[in-house]
This record gives structure tokens, sequence and C-alpha cells, in this order.
């Protein structure tokens, strides 16, 4: 009898009925059921120690490395992971080889799985520059052939599990630090969002999510796992081919034959997608190329994002524009997107509720489900009571957000120094953020349940690149680039503190203009600062007003929609010393020239 890890997600899955659709092939609409899912996962598990040449006992904590495209080969090797108590370490093939031996060689990873479309990627990360070269073999070997038989046996107690999964984290400011999530970290970051967005085994979920992030394992992969759901798997992300998928069910066969290529599946009965989370540059893409649609996909996609066939739309991983926002409102008949926060380490700790007025503008709302959080004032270290929302002085009372529970990490991998410098001596974890906490009228009073009540919180950034101090004062980063992406004449932006001899700081904008930004100056020209700060006079105080703009032909961001702020600003900007000693220079010329007029 084949036997694996006992664990909620395993116990979850075996309960589910067994003809349900658990993963889709989105292009070829191949598809696997859950009740093939855990048989599929035993024969893995058992060919994964025989390429190790492991016992159940001595593969325990074994790191596993894997490169695999986005399917089912994808799912059953994570799942073989976790039900062999080894530690999953999925790679992203967008990585250039060097930043891949990193990892391996940061890891230790015992194998190197790679698929067969990832071969000569996986052959060109072995060929040199490891400090000890893993066991290579093909992930086909290890998902497919001969199936395992029988009844599938639970072993254990789920508590006792000790394998898990470990994400790399960006490393914008330093190497990039492994993630340790064991078992009971993801069931338990599981378990709170199944709890708090309802996920069913009627759910639908089109996923078009890289697979080394947490937005794409925990939010779009394990939790619907454990909730029954049909997971379709469309990557990487084409906003053609998300439209049409969309707007499948509700055409015709004819007309879905018309605008479907031979690659897909058109004549299968395709299921209306009920949830879908993405970022918001994904969610701005899908908004600017709607109109292009052919009349018939266009009409089919207005009536596919109804909330009563798409119940549930996130974004998330970046800032969401609230012009992006009430544009996505308006064109699916008032279908409001839902916002929330969490990064590797946490998983998802705040979010908006279901109901629509627990979907705030600007807010990520309240702590999930069994997460605490608190706010602690970055200047005084002291907590900030919940319900007071000013200072002394009748400043916005800011702290940074510091989180405390069973969904939080327990540590980066055999790095203590930095898993120390990360929590306070009572165990929270900070994560960096700045946060104030608002009481929203009509909001938080608990009709997306429980956990969603009382002041929501706003996220004014990172403590580091978007809390600007500027003459004393505090600027949130974030709150002047909704301003901005709120005019016509912005299509993207990144808001950024640079030095200042006069105010320490100042506000700088880098900004991608619109087809209207173009044309939108004043006598007829491009859109300028003296057109920015006139068009923000009204919306934000005079000292949140970038000072500097520098106009761009693109922002780049990572695959999560993020912008590395720091890059950024060296390439727009010249590097940060050479500002400082730019700002240094004017304010000595200045010094001279008032001294020579005295």
């Amino acid at each position: 009898m084949a036997a694996l890890q006992r664990s909620a997600l395993f116990e979850a899955i075996q309960k589910h009925d067994p003809e349900t659709t658990a993963v889709i092939h989105s292009l070829s609409g191949r598809s696997f059921t859950y009740g093939s899912l855990l048989h599929d996962v035993s024969a893995a598990k058992e060919r994964l120690l025989a390429a190790t040449g492991k016992t159940e006992d001595s593969i325990v904590g074994e790191r596993v490395a894997f490169l695999v495209e986005n399917g089912y080969d994808y799912v059953v090797t994570l799942l073989a992971c976790l039900a062999s108590n080894a530690i999953a370490v999925p790679l992203a093939p967008s990585f250039p080889a060097s930043e891949l031996r990193y990892i391996i060689n940061h890891s230790e990873a015992l194998i190197l799985l790679s698929s067969a479309k990832f071969s000569s990627k996986a052959q060109e990360v072995l060929q040199d520059g490891l400090d000890k070269a893993p066991i290579s073999a093909s992930v086909e070997k290890i998902t497919q052939g001969a199936r395992s038989n029988g009844q599938v046996e639970l072993r254990g107690q789920a508590y006792n599990a000790e394998g898990g999964m470990m994400l790399y984290t960006s490393g914008t400011t330093a190497r990039p630090k492994g993630v340790l999530l064991p078992n009971l970290v993801l069931q338990a970051q599981a378990h709170s969002l199944h709890e708090a967005w309802q996920y069913t085994p009627k759910d639908h979920l089109l996923h078009v999510l890289p697979l080394h992030h947490i937005h794409g394992t925990v939010n779009a992969l394990l939790t619907p796992l454990l909730a029954g759901s049909t997971i379709e798997f469309m990557f990487p992300f084409n906003v053609d081919s998300v439209w049409k998928r969309f707007a499948a069910p509700f055409l015709n066969k004819e007309q879905a034959n018309g605008h479907y290529d031979g690659t897909h599946t058109s004549s299968q009965r395709k299921e209306p997608v009920t949830f879908f989370t993405v970022v918001p540059t994904i969610w701005a893409r899908m908004l600017q190329s709607h109109t292009a649609l052919p009349t018939e996909i266009r009409k089919a996609t207005n009536e596919a994002i109804k909330r009563e066939h798409l119940r549930l739309n996130i974004s998330g991983s970046a800032a969401l524009p609230t012009p992006t926002k009430r544009a996505w409102s308006e064109l699916s008949y008032g279908n409001i997107l839902l916002e929330r926060f969490g990064m590797t380490e946490v998983g998802m700790a705040l979010s908006c509720g279901l109901a629509d007025e627990d979907r705030i503008d600007g807010s990520v709302g309240w702590p999930l489900p069994h997460v605490e959080a608190r706010l602690v004032d970055s200047d005084t270290h002291e907590v900030v009571p919940i319900g007071q929302y000013t200072t002394s002085d009748g400043k916005e009372a800011s702290g940074e957000i510091q989180l405390r529970g069973p969904t939080i990490f327990k540590g980066y991998w055999r790095n203590p120094e930095a898993t120390k410098k990360e929590f306070t001596h009572d165990g929270w974890f900070k994560t960096g953020d700045i946060a104030v906490r608002k009481a929203v009228p009509g909001a938080g009073l608990g009709k997306s349940g429980s956990w969603a009540t009382g002041p929501a919180y706003f996220i004014h950034g990172r403590k580091s690149a978007d809390i600007i101090k500027t003459g004393g004062e505090k600027v949130s980063a974030l709150e002047v680039e909704r301003e901005l992406l709120g005019l016509p004449e912005v299509s993207e932006c990144a808001v950024v503190g640079l030095p200042s001899e006069a105010w320490g700081q100042k506000v700088a904008a880098i900004v991608m203009l619109s087809d209207k930004g173009v044309t939108a100056g004043k006598g007829g020209g491009q859109w300028g600062a003296m057109d920015m700060r006139r068009a923000l006079k009204d919306k934000l105080v005079a000292y949140k007003i970038p000072q500097d703009l520098k106009i761009v032909e693109t922002i780049p961001r990572n695959a999560m929609g993020k912008i590395n702020k720091k890059t950024l600003v060296e390439e727009v900007f010249g590097g940060q010393e050479r500002i400082r000693r730019r700002s240094m220079a004017v304010a000595e010329e200045k010094a001279r020239g008032r001294k020579g007029g005295s």
C-alpha cells in the first residue's frame, strides 16, 4: 500500500470527489482528476526515493530543486516533496544560470529535477560553478509512467510533518535568502485564505502566475487544492489568450472556432472562470486591450467578468492604482477588485473582505484569520494602539507592520543572523512596510467575517524605499503614485526619494506618459514638470508634490509587477552618490554667492 506523510492538505484531497477535475492544461485541454492525484503523487514519491537513493527516513529535510513548467507535473512534483518530508525548492526557468546555481549551492540541493522543456537549461546550470553537483534527473521519470494502484495511506500525524517548501526572496538589497516554509506553515496559510476568500469545489481558477512566488503557489495552487477547486494553467500570461479564455464559455461553437487557432481545444466545453488573481500590471494590460478585441469576443468577455460568473477578482503583489480599480469595476458592471498584502515570509497577512463595503480604495483591509498584526512607531519603537489615528503633534500615527501567528515562516535557511534581525525579542516578524489604520464608514463591521472588523490598514510603502523624509515630513511614495496615476497624461510611474542638501530628501517622479501626455504640455508640447505640479496642486499638500520629474520610455518590473526602485534611481538619475555630490556642490555654490554679496 502506498504511503504519504499525513497533512491537512492530503486529507482534504483524499476526501474530494474523485471525479472532480483538479488540474487542466488550458491550451491542450488535458485534464486530471482528484481521484488520480494522490495515486500519482504516491508513485512519484517512490521514484524520487529511488532516484536519490534515499529511504523514507533519510530523505527528511533534503532539498529537492526542480525546473518544471506550470502544469500537472509541477503539482505532482511539489506534492511528492511534501509527501516525502523533503523540502521543495521550485526554480524560475526565467532566471539566468548563475542565479540558479546560487540557489542550488545555497540550498545544498540533493537533486535537480528538470522537465524536457528545460533540460538544456538544467545542463547549463550543472556545467560549472557548483560547490557540489546535485543528482540530475528527468522529472518525467518521476511523475509519469506506471501509476500507483490501490488505496493511498496517509501515515503519521500532520503536526509531525517535517518537510515544506523553500522560496527565495527577490534579493533587491542583498543576495536572495531562502525562506523556509514548513508544512504546518503552508497549511496554516492555506486554511487562512480558505476561510477568508471562501474557495469552493465549484471554483474554476485561471492560473497565469509564475510558481516560484508565494502568490502563485499558495494563493493559486495549494489553497484551491485544499478546497477541491479546479486549477487551469495558462502560463506565461498572454493578454489576448486570457481574454479569449474568459470569453470561451459564452461563445457558440462557430464563434469559438473562428477565434481560436489549432493549439486550442475549442470544441471542448470550457467552464466559466470564477476566480482570477493577478498583479496590477496584468489588470492594466487587460483594460488597455479590451476595446481592441473582436466584437464577439468583447461581448462574451463583458458577460464573463460579471460577478455572477467571475465571483472573485483579486489584485496583489504590488500597489493597485485606484484608477485601475475603478476602470475594472466600470467594465465588469461593479465587480470590485479585492486587494490584499503579503510577502514570501508570511504568505498573505492582510486582506480586504468579500463584501463590497470591505473593498476599500487604497486599503489592504484587515489581518486575515489566525494572523496577528500590530503597528510599531519607527522612531519611538512603541506599539501604536488600535484607535489612535494621530500623534500628539497632529500627524498620522504610522508604524511598521509587524506580524505573528502560525502563518509566519520560521527562519531564513542557514542564516540565523538575518532571522534574528527580522524578528523582535517577543517573536513578531518585522515586515519593513509602513502603514496607518483608519476607521472607514460602513466598512469593518464584520460583513466579510469576524476577522474583518475595526479600522482598516493603508500601506504607505517600504520602510526604506517608499517612505520619503523631506523637511521633517514623511511622504508616502505610494500615495503620490496613486494621484499621478489618476492623471490622464500618466501611463505608469514610480515615486522615489533623492538626496537633498536642503530637505534631507526630495520627492521625485519617474513617469511613462500616455498618448495624451505626449502632446498635453503647455503650448502643445510634451507634458512636463510644471504641468505635473499644476495638476497635483489641489490633490496633495505642497511638500508631497514631486520637485523633480523624469520622463522615460519604460519602467522595468519583475514577474510580480514590482519595481526595484534602488536600481531604477541609479539608472535614471545616475546614482545616489553622484546626486548627493551634485546637491552639495550646488549648495556650496549658493553659499559662496551669498558670502560674495554680503
